[in-house]
């Protein structure tokens, strides 16, 4: 399941078999994390910008005038889906794998369509429903229906800076894209990461080189983010090297 290309981290790899959890994006790419918040409670470093108005009537709509934002400094942690029940409350897709973004109260920050930067507004309360993967959170300010209504489709956000710090062999989905994948063994250049898709385990989206993808419909391949499969990382050098099994990426004969 791709989505929208935004800035994302990554959170991590697991042994095999368990499942590497995606994590926060940013505008560009995804990312994904398995690491917890170590503090929860640590200050978030807040813009300048005063706390937003919330509209009282019905949905904004994006102004052709406005300049793009500039997200490079912000993290993607989820989008507003819905209105729940009639008290204000919202549903959120999480594109964070860490609880704490939606349950522990404090400042987040929203970026609504015709916006150029977010702004920062107070997470009351948030839980989690699990059989549909959703939040549903309580944001000052929004008292009702109509003004929930409102801010369907907005993104709630989190400065870049406020990224947690991640455990032993785990990785910024901002890492990993861009880096060239070989094969362990004969040293054979597979291709270049160019995305990660959350599965049972992450899989890294690989594009061909040209001298394996030749003629072939086949432009990219999926490969489980596992130590099985990937037992090498190496930032430093851009690259990761690999040992697939037998007719996993088809490009063995």
């Amino acid at each position: 399941m791709k989505r929208e290309e935004a800035n994302k981290e990554i959170g991590g790899r697991k042994a095999e078999g368990q499942r590497s959890k995606r994590a926060e994006k940013r505008k560009g790419k995804r990312v994904g994390e398995n690491s917890k918040i170590q503090n929860a409670q640590s200050p978030i470093p807040s813009p300048q910008s005063p706390l937003p108005l919330i509209p009282r009537g019905g949905p904004t709509f994006p102004n052709p005038q406005s300049p793009a934002p500039n997200l490079d400094d912000w993290l993607e942690i989820g989008k507003i889906v819905s209105p729940q029940g009639l008290s204000g409350e919202l549903r959120v897709y999480p594109i964070s794998d860490f609880p704490e973004r939606f349950e522990v109260p404090g400042k987040r920050w929203l970026l609504r369509s015709d916006d150029t930067e977010p702004q920062p507004i107070e997470l009351l309360t948030g839980r989690y429903i699990s059989n549909k993967n959703l939040y549903v959170i309580k944001l000052a300010g929004v008292g009702n229906c109509d003004q929930a209504e409102a801010l369907r489709g907005c993104t709630l956000m989190v400065p870049a800076s406020a990224r947690p710090q991640l455990g032993e062999d785990e990785y910024h989905v901002l890492d990993l894209i861009g880096l060239e994948v070989f094969m362990q063994v004969s040293g054979e250049l597979v291709g270049t990461v160019v995305d990660i898709i959350p599965a049972g385990n992450d899989l890294l989206e690989v594009k061909l080189h040209e001298s394996l993808a030749g003629d072939k419909k086949q432009k990219t391949v999926l490969i489980p983010f596992v130590e099985a499969i990937a037992p090498i990382v190496d930032l430093k050098s851009n690259r990761i090297e690999i040992t697939p099994p037998p007719g996993l990426l088809e490009i063995n004969n």
